[in-house]
């Protein structure tokens, strides 16, 4: 992989990679650490990918295993999170609701609800993506969907 092939390929991709991140560790600057892992790790495997839809494929798995590899630092068990952290910004009140709903899920079921709805894998990717089974992607998705309803109709 040439540097401006490489050049290409981190624009298209860093927006991707960095919500995947954001979602699993939840704390921006977390995020843009395991986004800079996981583009630096691209570089450096100098692989060629067929399609783009590989290419994402490769890039989700290396950033999901650069979250967890973070999760188990002893730096993070230790730190004390911010309360304050800079959330997107939504058109309506609505969405934003959702969006503070779902990120109270437990990583657990928030990770492949957001995969699954927001970045368009199929339930056989998310699990393939999270190293799960098919059948515990589905029912991670059916219990987060549970959850959420249960979350709004109280609200």
């Amino acid at each position: 992989m040439t540097k401006q092939e490489f050049t290409t390929t981190a624009e298209r991709h860093l927006d991707l990679v960095y919500r995947v991140a954001l979602n699993c560790l939840r704390n921006p600057a977390d995020a843009e650490d395991a986004a800079q892992t996981a583009m630096l790790r691209l570089w450096q495997s100098g692989q060629a990918f067929p399609d783009d839809d590989q290419l994402r494929y490769w890039l989700v798995r290396v950033t999901v295993n650069a979250c967890k590899d973070a999760c188990r630092s002893p730096w993070r068990r230790r730190m004390v999170p911010l309360d304050h952290c800079r959330e997107p910004v939504f058109d309506t009140p609505e969405h934003q609701t959702l969006y503070a709903e779902v990120m109270a899920l437990p990583a657990k079921y928030r990770l492949p609800l957001y995969l699954y709805y927001y970045e368009g894998y199929a339930v056989v990717e998310v699990g393939e993506l999270l190293g799960l089974k098919p059948s515990t992607v589905q029912t991670r998705l059916a219990r987060a969907r549970e959850k959420l309803k249960a979350q709004l109709k109280e609200e």
